[in-house]
């Protein structure tokens, strides 16, 4: 009979030297799909290939093999021996195999709790196993309820609502500051990596225009172009305090570069506007004393990272929340699968009672052959009836035993019972 299962290794038990081996291009992956697909080992099949997972998930009468088949497959692209690979594996099946695609789908599984890309990642591998024709029924209900699964934990909790990077943080600081960001323009000094991700973050919410100072004038260009901002050389970048409401300075400087006294003659001009700085350099950029001047807010690399851990205790909170969620979705996900699984056999059932029912009725026709048409209801109604009280407890049974994982068995004993075609093994 076949079985759902996933089988695969993360960032949880292989290093990246391992994943990145076993990582697949979308071309190689559709000749993956098409020749693991084609051997009949598996009946339907998708392959997850991220920076930080590959995982295949299955149905299969033999998972086991069809396991070793998808890896050694997999591994063949890039020379990678299946017995290298093996002890990193893990496999889960049956109600294990939904619980992992259901934590996958809404993110809880993935390095950093609650990123969205992980989510356009399975969307985009569910699509490609469609074109593929690898994709069956089991596969297709499978991934359609994880997805309406993390829609419910991105609504219903605020797992992905709390800033867990040191430039988004940045971001973050910034609204309880100003309001809305649209508008507000930003001076970008120096071009450190996290000080840019936080120019991007900014703009991303709405912050324009932004312009660029660096010690290196190409550098400065090639970074405002990458903003769509303007380049500032780096000895007047003091003349845009003026003009600005936020200052982000990853620059690496051995001192500080921004000085109280600059500063000061800035915000005359700005008329208690709030001045907003970014301090990302370590050592920091901006001197301690610019935090005590009127409307100037100053946060540095500490700052920041009180706010990741915050918030990444938040969701921690937060993902307690969506694990329940999680739990009551792959019940009631499993519990109509059982009850699918015994349809047939209620089907077949309901069927050789009711050919029972109307022999019996046509031969009470022939018995009774002035009965009226009111008779005629009459009989039917009754005969219905019967077979209605004589299914309820046996379809109920059914149902209940399936949703207790005794489905086969009871299948088998009520086809034999009964004498139904077949014995029981639902397709």
């Amino acid at each position: 009979m076949a079985e759902l299962f996933v089988a695969g290794l993360s960032h949880k038990t292989a290093p990246i030297a391992v994943r990145e081996q076993l990582a697949v291009e979308e071309d190689k992956l559709r000749e993956i799909l098409a020749d693991v697909h084609a051997t009949g080992a598996l009946s339907e099949v998708l392959i997850l290939s991220t920076c930080n997972r590959v995982e295949v998930y299955g149905v299969a009468d033999v998972p086991g093999e069809a396991r070793a088949l998808a890896f050694r497959r997999l591994g063949q692209h890039r020379g990678v021996d299946l017995a290298r690979v093996e002890p990193l594996l893990y496999t889960k099946s049956g109600a294990e195999a939904v619980h992992h695609c259901f934590r996958v789908a809404a993110s809880l599984d993935s390095m950093m709790l609650g990123e969205p890309q992980i989510l356009g990642q399975v969307k985009d591998a569910f699509g490609l196993a469609q074109s593929c024709q690898t994709v069956g029924p089991l596969l297709h209900h499978l991934w359609s309820q994880a997805f309406a699964v993390a829609k419910k934990v991105r609504t219903q909790t605020e797992l992905a609502r709390h800033a867990v990077s040191v430039s988004y943080a940045a971001v973050e600081l910034a609204r309880k500051i100003f309001s809305s960001l649209n508008g507000k323009a930003v001076l970008l000094i120096g071009t450190g990596k996290m000080g840019e991700l936080a120019a991007k973050h900014l703009v991303d919410q709405g912050a324009f225009p932004i312009f660029v100072a660096n010690r290196t004038w190409a550098r400065a260009q090639e970074m405002a172009r990458a903003l769509a901002g303007t380049a500032v050389p780096f000895d007047e970048w003091p003349e845009a305090l003026g003009s600005v409401d936020i200052v982000i300075t990853s620059t690496g400087a051995p001192e500080p570069i921004v000085r109280r006294a600059q500063v000061e003659r800035s915000i005359q001009s700005r008329r208690s506007q709030p001045l907003f700085f970014i301090d990302i350099g370590v050592p920091r950029d901006v001197e301690p004393g610019v935090n005590e001047l009127n409307a100037v807010f100053c946060y540095d690399i500490d700052d920041l990272r009180q706010v990741v851990d915050s918030n990444l205790r938040e969701r921690l909170r937060e993902a307690q929340k969506a694990e329940a969620l999680v739990e009551r979705e792959v019940a009631k996900f499993l519990a109509r699968a059982q009850d699918h699984a015994v349809v047939p056999t209620i089907v077949s059932l309901r069927e050789r009672l009711e050919a029972i029912r109307r022999g019996e009725v046509e031969k009470a026709y022939t018995l009774l052959p002035d009965a009226d048409a009111q008779t005629r209801r009459a009989i039917e109604a009754m005969s219905q009836a019967i077979v209605n009280k004589i299914l309820h407890t046996p379809i109920v049974t059914l149902r209940e035993r399936s949703r207790g994982g005794h489905g086969r068995s009871w299948t088998e004993m009520v086809h034999e019972l009964f004498g139904l075609a077949g014995r029981g093994e639902e397709k």
